[in-house]
C-alpha cells in the first residue's frame, strides 16, 4: 500500500514538473517568435528601434519592399547565413516575405540563433491589401558597362563598391567607405555600384555577391574582397 503511495506521489511530481517546464518553454517562445497582422507591425515599425528583414529574392525585393528593409533571401541558404550574421541580437527583428510561409521558417532559423523575430501575417500580399506604402517597384536605369571601363581606364585608382542599402554587411561597411572618401592622404575614384540594380555590371565585373570590392591601377584589377574587410586593407592597397 505504501509503495502504490509513494509510486502515486512520484508520477504527480513529474507531472507537475513538466507541465512547469511545458509552461516556461511556451513562455519563451512567445517571448522570441510572434505574428501580427499588416496594421501592427507598421504601427511597432514606425516607431523605430526594429530590424527590418525581407527573406524574399533580390527580385522579388525590387518589385517593392517595406521602408527601410534590409534584404536575406532565405531559400538562398548561403546568402542567407551570411548576411543575418550582421543583424543584432539585442534589436527585435521584423521579418516578411511574399505571404508569410518562408517567413516563418526564416523565423524559427533566427529564434533558434537568439533573435527575438515578429513575422508579417500575410507577408507583403497582405500589406498590399491594406494599402500600405512601399518603396521601389518602378523601372530604374541601369549603369552602362561602357561608362564603367571608362571610368576604370581614366583614373590611375579605383575603388568599386558592389552593395546595396538593403544589404547588412553592406551597411557595415558604410564607416569604412566614407572613412577612405573623406581622407585628404588618399586619392582614387569612388564608384558605387548597386548590386540590386546593376545587375548587367555586376556579371561584367564578376561579382555574384554582397558586398563586392575591387581595387583597379592604370585599367588593371589588382586587389578583390568580398564580403566585410578592415580600414587598413584598403590603406595598403590604396595608399
Amino acid at each position: 500500500m505504501k509503495a502504490k503511495v509513494v509510486a502515486s506521489l512520484l508520477s504527480m511530481v513529474v507531472f507537475f514538473i513538466s507541465c512547469a517546464q511545458s509552461s516556461s518553454n511556451n513562455t519563451e517562445t512567445s517571448q522570441t517568435s510572434l505574428l501580427v497582422d499588416a496594421t501592427t507591425f507598421k504601427a511597432t515599425i514606425d516607431k523605430g528601434g526594429v530590424q527590418i528583414l525581407d527573406v524574399r529574392t533580390a527580385a522579388e525585393f525590387n518589385s517593392g519592399y517595406i521602408e527601410h528593409a534590409l534584404q536575406a533571401n532565405w531559400m538562398d541558404e548561403g546568402e542567407f547565413k551570411r548576411r543575418t550574421q550582421f543583424l543584432d541580437k539585442n534589436i527585435p527583428v521584423y521579418i516578411y516575405c511574399a505571404s508569410g510561409g518562408r517567413s516563418a521558417s526564416a523565423q524559427e532559423y533566427l529564434v533558434n540563433q537568439g533573435f527575438k523575430v515578429t513575422n508579417l501575417e500575410g507577408g507583403m500580399s497582405n500589406w498590399k491589401m491594406k494599402g500600405l506604402p512601399i518603396v521601389g517597384g518602378g523601372a530604374k536605369v541601369q549603369m552602362r558597362i561602357a561608362d564603367v571601363d571608362n571610368v576604370i581606364k581614366a583614373n590611375d585608382l579605383v575603388l568599386v563598391d558592389i552593395g546595396a542599402e538593403w544589404c547588412p554587411p553592406c551597411r557595415k561597411m558604410l564607416p569604412t567607405m566614407d572613412s577612405l572618401k573623406n581622407d585628404p592622404s588618399i586619392k582614387f575614384y569612388f564608384l558605387a555600384v548597386d548590386g540590386g540594380n546593376d545587375m548587367d555590371v555586376m556579371k561584367h565585373l564578376k561579382s555574384d555577391d554582397l558586398p563586392t570590392f575591387i581595387i583597379y591601377k592604370k585599367g588593371k584589377e589588382v586587389w578583390r574582397h568580398v564580403g566585410i574587410a578592415p580600414l587598413d586593407d584598403f590603406k595598403k592597397i590604396l595608399q
